[in-house]
């Protein structure tokens, strides 16, 4: 009986939590004063998904609800420090065989179709109505030559 009584007497605590003050039987079961509400994120913040869209340019639509798209996109030389051109393909599933070489198509990341097909094709919704933007080059920067000619000078 004097040990039972002796363990019932000793108070567990530690100098890590709240300066030694608060007994380690107290954090083993939760009170039910204290509020307990889980934590929510905010609903304005969407759910981190990682390359969920991808841009590119159809190079081949010639396979049955299947195109072929080129992505590029600009990384840092490890050597040079300069920015260079990496260029991927990507098969991408058409199920209506809408898009023809040379469209400008987004790639939405999806559940795999097939061996090597992870994305869908969606056409660019486009910002003034019209279906593409002939103005500016692959990676969105206008280009000289369709600029007028006293403005290049």
């Amino acid at each position: 009986m004097s040990i039972a009584s002796s363990l019932e007497s000793l108070k567990l605590s530690s100098p890590f939590l709240h300066d030694g003050s608060t007994s380690l039987s107290r954090l083993s079961k939760p009170n039910s004063s204290l509020p307990c509400q889980p934590l929510k994120s905010p609903a304005f913040l969407p759910p981190i998904r990682a390359m969920k869209s991808l841009q590119g340019k159809v190079v081949c639509a010639t396979n049955d609800k299947t195109v072929s798209v080129e992505v590029v996109r600009l990384a840092s030389h490890p050597k040079y420090k300069r920015r260079v051109r990496k260029k991927k393909k990507f098969q991408a599933h058409d199920p209506d065989n809408q898009f023809q070489v040379g469209d400008i198509v987004q790639l939405e990341k999806s559940r795999p179709i097939s061996k090597t097909k992870t994305f869908f094709a969606v056409p660019i919704p486009s910002k003034n109505g019209k279906p593409g933007n002939e103005e500016t080059g692959e990676l969105g920067i206008p280009l000289e030559s369709n600029q007028p000619r006293e403005q290049q000078a």
